[in-house]
């Protein structure tokens, strides 16, 4: 052992220690070893003298085959060998497990989790990476492109834009998704949406992956130019002023286009749907709401000659006659939905639907059709035996179609919701106390809406397969008048009905104040003279069944809020 003088030792500082370690090559003790897989030539001595990490660079690994990373063959790793991540409380979890528990964060609250650790940060990598689908609210355009970025195999979008969108947004969405499908952008109350025509037809056409794409408060667009052999649904909202349209998509199979209620639109449908029909000849569920619409509209449509068509939607249109649907009787052999809500037709137009469709129509939708009355819609329900929904709300209201201004038709329409909250405003001169009497027998039926039939006085309803009945503001029913033998029945919207109509509906549907049933069944004499009771033994129905029956009766919730 050499030693060293005490002038040596402090001129030289305190002893170096280094400390045991192993051999980065086989992992044994390094003091005192020699690797037998040491090359012939030593290498020269590395820089640094830290603790070599488990993947090597030397010139060795650099031959061997680069692994995949844990994210990249997440189904090939074990669970013995896939790393553990802290999560605190001196507990951890496979970074597989702690990847699905970060898939259920907000994107902010994800962006967040990054900054606990590196082990959280490849674990929420391995998020971005996965993520197929994201759904955010941006505030701030500039939050797009830094979540994008990091989402390499991301097929559906959805942007709730909370400020103005413009053509940054589709830009930035154009550059981080190369391989997007679905893109959905809504927008708050106070937002406004900018993109015009030329911005949104120039992403179409980039976007060769493009399936779906559905973009409300398109207001500014000005003009309408769509060209891709991808897409297969487009949603436009809130349409206003198209000076010009040019479609050109050969696969489009859904197209719905909103346009405003404003009285000033001056988009010329009558040549937008004759582009639409040339351009698109794959349609099969067309949705327009206009107020413009017309029977010459209907026409160009029908000339199109879209056999393939299978939901034909054609709403606000007052001008739209008995003359339209013979139109789409012509042009239209295999509808399954048709709805007419707000137009001008009469019972006539709906007794040539039946004749038209009687093995096709499954769905029917006439609300706010003043010309029709409770015969066409009990024309309707026999004589379509696949209907399983109908919508006639405000339709019988006592209002004719001549004692209104379409000018100054200011009602909104929710489909999906069908149900309209403002339909008081509805511009009406005078009303007629019209007592209609309304019966349907029908074997799969599943709902049916009367909301606002104010017209309306008796109801007589026997569906077995009904589960959801509308009477809301049916003002003028009378509780006596109404029978509903509907066992299945689920739900039933009674707001703005009278007290008495409402324990009516209880009466029937819930089960509620009614007597105890007759345990015995009555049976006339064999002279006809008169009924006697016959004990339980005798009659073909059992005890169960009944009691069956009134379980199932007392499912059925009754809805008595506005909203």
């Amino acid at each position: 052992m050499l030693t060293f003088p005490a002038d040596d030792l402090l001129r030289r500082g305190p002893a170096k220690k280094r400390g045991n370690y192993n051999c980065g090559r086989c992992g044994l003790p390094k003091k005192g070893h020699v690797c037998p897989s040491s090359p012939a030539t030593p290498l020269p001595p590395r820089s640094d003298h830290r603790l070599r990490r488990a993947l090597s660079f030397d010139e060795e690994v650099a031959e061997t085959p680069v692994t995949p990373s844990p994210w990249e063959t997440s189904g090939m790793i074990t669970e013995d060998e896939e790393e553990m991540v802290e999560v605190g409380g001196g507990m951890s979890l496979p970074e597989s497990c702690l990847a699905k528990v970060l898939r259920r964060l907000p994107p902010k609250q994800l962006m967040g989790a990054a900054l606990v650790c590196r082990g959280w940060r490849e674990c929420v990598r391995r998020v971005w990476i996965s993520a197929e689908e994201i759904r955010i609210k941006v505030s701030q355009i500039r939050f797009v492109g830094s979540v994008l970025h990091k989402c390499d195999g991301l097929a559906r979008l959805t942007l709730m834009m909370e400020s103005d969108a413009d053509s940054t947004v589709l830009a930035c969405v154009a550059f981080s998704c190369p391989n997007l499908e679905y893109l959905e952008i809504s927008l708050a109350k106070d937002a406004v949406n900018r993109i015009t025509g030329d911005e949104l037809g120039r992403f179409v056409a980039e976007k060769r992956s493009l399936l779906v794409l559905k973009v409300a408060e398109c207001t500014n667009l000005g003009f309408l130019n769509i060209n891709s052999t991808s897409l297969s649904t487009l949603w436009l909202s809130d349409l206003h002023c198209i000076s010009r349209t040019v479609v050109h998509c050969p696969n489009l199979k859904e197209l719905s286009l909103d346009f405003g209620r404003k009285t000033n639109d001056s988009t010329d449908l009558i040549n937008m749907i004759d582009c639409l029909g040339r351009g698109c000849p794959s349609l099969k569920n067309i949705h327009i709401a206009s107020v413009r619409l017309c029977n010459d509209a209907v026409r160009s449509l029908a000339d199109a000659n879209i056999r393939g068509l299978r939901m034909l939607s054609l709403v606000l249109g007052s001008r739209i006659t008995d003359a339209s649907v013979a139109a789409i009787i012509a042009g239209c052999t295999n509808l399954e939905l048709l709805d007419l809500s707000g137009s001008s037709i009469s019972d006539n137009g709906v007794g040539m639907i039946c004749n038209a469709f009687p093995r096709t129509l499954s769905r029917l939708l006439l609300a706010l059709c003043p010309n029709i009355t409770s015969s066409g819609i009990q024309l309707a329900t026999t004589q379509l035996p696949l209907l399983v929904l109908m919508d006639c709300g405000m339709s019988i209201s006592g209002s004719s179609c001549e004692e209104q201004d379409p000018q100054d038709n200011t009602i909104e329409i929710d489909q999906r919701s069908i149900e309209i909250k403002k339909y008081q405003s509805f511009p009406v001169k005078k009303h007629k106390t019209m007592h209609q009497k309304l019966i349907i027998k029908h074997e799969h039926l599943k709902k049916l809406s009367l909301w606002g039939c104010s017209s309306l006085d008796a109801l007589y309803l026997n569906c077995p397969e009904l589960d959801d009945l509308n009477l809301n503001s049916c003002t003028n029913l009378h509780p006596e008048k109404l029978l509903l033998q509907c066992p299945n029945l689920m739900n039933v919207h009674a707001s703005g009905c009278q007290d008495m109509l409402i324990g009516a509906i209880r009466n029937q549907v819930l089960n509620e104040f009614t007597a105890v049933e007759n345990q015995f069944m009555l049976k006339r004499l064999a002279d006809g003279s008169k009924r006697v009771q016959v004990p339980r033994f005798l009659s073909q129905a059992t005890h169960e069944d009944e009691k069956m029956k009134r379980i199932r009766s007392t499912q059925c919730i009754l809805h008595l809020d506005s909203n």
